[in-house]
């Protein structure tokens, strides 16, 4: 790459024809198209997390982020939105349908999460997913300059290294899975799981959550193919007997927990924090679980949990109060259509036996929220429910320890999620024991200062040693590395 990464690179102008020293290749661009008269250009920073970890890097680096604009059939020509140059690729109605919705959320998402819904396999589905990681990878190849770095990000686009090696063998390739990725007994269901494995070794390095993670691609791997494996590397035969050798190791993902440090701290959101608690009728305990409304991240435990601890009066709806915050998500996924409708049915009735007048059980909110709003809510919650069944990492975990500035609160967090890997002082659950979730809330409900402090300040110093800009940091020396290497 020209220059530092750790460097602001003057303001460039683009032109057609400019290629990027550094390019992301993402399923979606990092902005949304904005409401008429506001934003840059017509566009707007999306608030997804993938944008928000990966903000900082683009901002040091040389860079292009090749993805889709998030409508169907939008034709929109490359663009500079805050110093990056935005490549969109353009995808039909059909290809959301198929490559989208159908392969990558009801075939490798199900999957990959344990299978706690039911994949579904369909041809039609993985054709579509071939030929849009196609379009993906040369719309990379198009973009990316001489010896360039191309980190490609996430489940959709598993087949980009590989497609993207045999069209720019000059290219050093990374790849980041943000997801689990899942036990061979699991894996080998896939109709098409040499191919997958093909096409993520033709990156570099291919970057995990979790060293269980990084375990069960290196097994699978050697199942299938019988490659050589040493300590981390993968050799790939290539052709004409060449090869080359794939980095296959964890690389925790995290935030830029400074930024949320800062917003913590700021008196307008501590207010707003009082207003929330003044708002929920000031109970002694505010419970809070900030969740995509997804079967895998465990929010009907949760809520079960909380409707038995209300009905076997071990806690009552006077003193303590859960606000959950379930984001839309994949909203035309009929798994997800019948998840919010159970969901809220469940809600309905936990509130219709325990409501009072001037309390209510659950306050629920179907709805993404600011994120000063949601540094806000951190601050209100006494005890942050983070009961995923499965999940790569979870960063809304990192996102409250971060905020607990004053080393007060309590953090009830999935073993099946990554951060429990890094969070050690948190309270681990299982949450499918459902009787020993309720304890563990009890518990961090009950949890005297003292305790609350010692295990934040510890969850805080590993969470501010490794933030986002650290992940990233780790991740493109390793590139770095095999770039000298080749």
């Amino acid at each position: 790459m020209h220059g530092s990464l750790g460097t602001l690179l003057a303001e460039r102008v683009w032109s057609p024809v400019t290629k990027a020293d550094f390019v992301v290749v993402a399923n979606r661009l990092p902005v949304d198209r904005a409401p008429e008269g506001q934003g840059e250009g017509g566009w707007r920073r999306s608030p997804g997390g993938l944008v928000t970890a990966l903000e900082p890097v683009m901002r040091s680096v040389d860079g292009a982020w090749v993805g889709w604009p998030g409508k169907a059939d939008l034709e929109v020509a490359p663009f500079d939105f805050d110093g990056t140059r935005l490549v969109p690729v353009t995808l039909s109605a059909d290809d959301v349908e198929q490559y989208y919705e159908g392969f990558s959320n009801d075939t490798i998402w199900p999957l990959y999460h344990d299978v706690i819904a039911a994949p579904r396999y369909r041809r039609v589905w993985w054709d579509s997913y071939e030929r849009v990681n196609r379009r993906f990878a040369e719309a990379a190849a198009r973009t990316a300059a001489t010896g360039a770095t191309v980190w490609v990000q996430d489940y959709q686009l598993q087949l980009v290294p590989k497609m993207l090696r045999e069209m720019r063998p000059d290219l050093t390739i990374g790849y980041f899975h943000h997801i689990p990725f899942p036990a061979y007994g699991l894996y080998s269901q896939l109709p098409w799981r040499r191919l997958v494995l093909e096409g993520l070794l033709g990156a570099d390095v291919i970057g995990f959550q979790r060293v269980a993670d990084a375990g069960n691609f290196a097994r699978a791997v050697r199942r299938l193919f019988h490659y050589e494996t040493r300590a981390s590397g993968i050799r790939v035969p290539g052709e004409n007997g060449t090869s080359h050798v794939a980095l296959a190791k964890a690389f925790p993902i995290s935030i830029d927990a400074e930024h949320f440090a800062d917003l913590a701290r700021r008196p307008d959101i501590q207010a707003r924090a009082v207003e929330i608690r003044e708002g929920l009728g000031n109970p002694k305990k505010v419970l809070l679980g900030v969740d995509r409304l997804d079967y895998t991240k465990g929010i009907r435990h949760r809520l079960k949990a909380y409707g038995e601890l209300l009905g076997d009066d071990r806690v009552s709806v006077e003193d303590v109060t859960l606000v959950q915050v379930a984001s839309p998500s994949r909203e035309r996924v009929q798994a997800y259509i019948e998840l919010r409708d159970e969901i809220e049915l469940t809600v309905t009735r936990v509130n219709g036996d325990h409501d009072t007048l001037n309390h209510t059980a659950i306050r629920y909110l179907h709805q993404g929220l600011p994120r000063e709003e949601m540094v806000a809510l951190y601050l209100a919650a006494d005890v942050m429910l983070v009961t995923a069944l499965r999940d790569g990492m979870n960063l809304v975990a990192k996102e409250y320890v971060a905020c607990r500035v004053d080393n007060r609160g309590t953090l009830v967090l999935s073993e099946f999620a990554g951060a429990a890997d890094e969070l050690g002082t948190a309270l681990r659950v299982n949450p499918h024991d459902i009787d020993t979730l309720k304890d563990t809330i009890v518990r961090a409900i009950e949890m005297p200062p003292a305790e609350q402090g010692r295990r934040m300040r510890a969850m805080r110093k590993k969470v501010l040693d490794n933030d986002v800009a650290k992940w990233s940091s780790d991740f493109l020396k390793a590139l770095a590395q095999a770039k000298a290497r080749s």
